[in-house]
């Protein structure tokens, strides 16, 4: 009897196949496909750590000396004169200033408007259009860069050019939007705009895959409470929902500040010693657009440094970023457990 040897009757009866039943937390650890499968889940993990540590490391090495060498301010200075290896003169102020606006302008676009179609989608839409639609979102996320690049200095420019000089003309008093001499559609303001249309996509794509996993139970319990369609998705569907909107709109925002290729096409360089103002209707450069212009130049190790001290704020910038987003989304799951 098993009440007299000790033994459980889960040890006793075997389960299919003649194999018996998993017990206890550790159960199955012992199996060779558990401990092969384990083993490269971590090993995975601790490669992706180890190259993103890698990257920083490299990093610093390179751009320590030369940041040690700068003979001006490099978080507050504009100058960027590093011709001359033994008077490096360069800051990020404006770098800065340019990345982070139009990375903003964005997001403040991108994440609304990207939401608002999710819920139609998952929603609102019937069967017939939200799955042809959804496909679409899909495709455009894959659209490269380059493309965008064209599209908006030779398509969507000059059909945004009236908004610009409106804006010039009447808020040219707000600095925002003062006029800063810059024609056409190569504006932080409209790079911003861009940069929305681009990753949209990515937000819409993400947030539409976060609501449709809204367990049914939610959102039937609240519309059997007497709750409207709005009232249903503002306290079932948005709440489930937020973690992955923020994932969603992280990851937007890290395409949005290291983007290159549509930058680069599109914004207008400030020649040296050009006026430079916080308006949104000045041109500039960004971190990436502003390594890419100078690639070609690479020549020395301190003029290299230079270049690589840019890359590290990005690098540093981009990672502050997800970390916060990251301890967002950790306090939003505590806080619904």
């Amino acid at each position: 009897m098993s009440s007299v040897t000790g033994v459980s009757l889960a040890d006793e009866t075997p389960g299919p196949h003649g194999r018996t039943p998993l017990t206890g937390d550790g159960a199955g650890t012992g199996r060779l496909g558990d401990r092969l499968f384990g083993g490269a889940a971590k090993g995975a993990g601790l490669l992706v750590i180890a190259l993103v540590t890698l990257v920083g490391v490299f990093l610093l090495w390179q751009a320590i000396p030369a940041i040690a060498n700068d003979k001006v301010s490099f978080l507050t200075s504009r100058e960027w004169a590093v011709d001359d290896s033994n008077n490096l003169r360069f800051g990020i102020v404006e770098l800065l200033w340019t990345t982070v606006t139009s990375s903003a302008i964005a997001m403040l676009i991108a994440v609304p408007v990207g939401v608002a179609v999710a819920l139609f989608i998952t929603q609102y839409a019937p069967s017939w259009l939200s799955r042809p639609a959804a496909s679409v979102i899909d495709l455009l996320a894959a659209v490269p860069s380059i493309v965008y690049g064209i599209w908006g200095l030779r398509t969507f420019g000059p059909v945004f050019e009236p908004v610009q000089s409106f804006l010039r003309d009447k808020l040219g008093w707000f600095p925002l939007f003062s006029d800063a001499g810059i024609s056409g559609g190569s504006t932080i303001l409209f790079v911003g705009i861009v940069l929305a249309i681009m990753v949209l996509p990515i937000v819409t794509a993400l947030s539409r895959e976060v609501f449709a996993q809204t367990p049914l139970t939610h959102r039937e319990g609240a519309l059997a409470l007497g709750a409207t369609k709005w009232e249903m998705i503002r306290m079932s569907v948005l709440p489930f929902g937020k973690p992955g909107v923020i994932s969603a709109s992280m990851l937007g925002l890290g395409r949005a500040l290291g983007e290159t290729i549509a930058v680069t096409i599109i914004l207008s360089t400030l020649p040296d010693g050009s006026k430079w103002t916080f308006s949104l209707l000045n041109g500039g450069e960004t971190f990436a657009s502003r390594i890419a212009n100078n690639a070609a130049e690479f020549d020395t190790p301190q003029k290299a440094g230079a270049f690589i001290a840019a890359g590290l704020v990005l690098f540093i910038l981009t990672f502050v970023v997800n970390a916060i987003a990251r301890i967002v989304i950790e306090r939003r799951k505590a806080f619904s457990e």
